[in-house]
């Protein structure tokens, strides 16, 4: 059944919504019935009468559970946001940090763990000893996927594309489905080990271009935010290696000739600052801001609010007066 048909939307059960939400949510039936405290049959009979509305199969059986159609993945963003604002106007709870249960997933790279977890744990330890934080790999520029999936509650790092589309997207008056928030500004350096060269001078476009470098990139690719700004200029250079993490890079540095390049406030996390030689990059770069990136439909407000605020006063250990707008507003 795939042919489209009006809805009367009066005739419509908003508590199908709430089951196709979960079912969505779930790719799967039984999870969703699990979730919800229903039958499994009663979760089939649900979506079918909302499928009969709807006009549209919705799910369709795939392995152990369901894939959505189409038309399921273009609803269920909008059926997901109107359930979260409905819950937080009727049962706006409070979040308490000092009683709090919550588990919170956050996508990070290693240098910002390396970076903000210290200062989280101890405020946790503190103020908040029920909440529990999952650090999952941030292996993305664009994390947006894996927070609609709910692979993660909130994703931290440098997003400039994503942000640029979102407030584009804002200020044309479409619906935007995320929330960011600036965490700390940072400075990338050229990172060399002692004993290079090169370190002997200061670091010259030339010879920057001229040397073998490696890059840390979470897709693989050989080209980042270094080569579009060497680009610009009509430069390039040869990267010879890419690795996924900041520490690998680090390592790696300290026993070759290439060269890379870091977040300055992560080379003395490395354990090996002393094998380590730092040079300004030779060429203008954009500002390197770190945002905190989250769904709307996530943890309520309250919760990321607070989650924030204590993201926020961790990075005020390595940053104590953060460079550009507030931290939180």
């Amino acid at each position: 059944m795939n042919h489209l048909s009006p809805v009367n939307f009066r005739s419509l059960d908003l508590n199908l919504l709430r089951v196709f939400d979960e079912v969505m949510a779930e790719r799967s039936l039984t999870r969703a019935a699990h979730k919800l405290s229903l039958t499994q049959p009663a979760v089939s009979n649900a979506m079918r009468r909302l499928r009969d509305v709807l006009g549209d199969d919705l799910v369709v059986r795939s392995g152990h559970g369901v894939e959505p159609t189409p038309r399921a993945l273009a609803l269920w963003p909008t059926v997901r946001e109107a359930l979260a604002q409905l819950q937080e106007s009727l049962a706006p709870g409070l979040f308490e940090p000092a009683t709090a249960t919550s588990t919170f997933v956050l996508a990070l790279s290693d240098a910002t763990a390396a970076t903000l977890v210290p200062g989280l744990v101890e405020i946790m330890e503190r103020e908040a000893p029920g909440i529990s934080v999952r650090v999952v790999p941030l292996t993305t520029r664009d994390p947006r996927r894996l927070l609609e999936e709910k692979s993660a509650d909130m994703a931290v790092g440098y997003f400039p594309a994503v942000l640029a589309g979102l407030t584009a997207r804002a200020q044309s008056g479409g619906v935007v489905a995320f929330d960011s928030r600036r965490i700390y500004d940072g400075e990338y350096v050229c990172v060399m080990r002692q004993g290079h060269p090169l370190a002997v001078a200061p670091l010259t476009l030339d010879q920057f271009c001229a040397a073998r470098h490696m890059l840390v990139s979470f897709s693989g690719r050989p080209f980042g935010f270094i080569d579009e700004a060497l680009a610009s200029l009509g430069r390039e250079r040869r990267v010879v290696l890419t690795v996924n993490q900041f520490f690998t890079a680090g390592r790696v540095v300290a026993s070759s000739d290439l060269l890379t390049v870091l977040p300055r406030h992560f080379v003395p996390v490395t354990g090996i600052a002393e094998a380590l030689v730092l040079r300004p990059l030779p060429l203008d770069v954009p500002a390197v801001h770190v945002d905190a990136l989250w769904h709307r439909r996530g943890p309520q407000q309250t919760a990321i609010n607070w989650l924030l605020q204590a993201l926020a006063r961790a990075a005020r250990r390595t940053f104590p007066q953060p460079a550009g707008r507030p931290a939180i507003d």
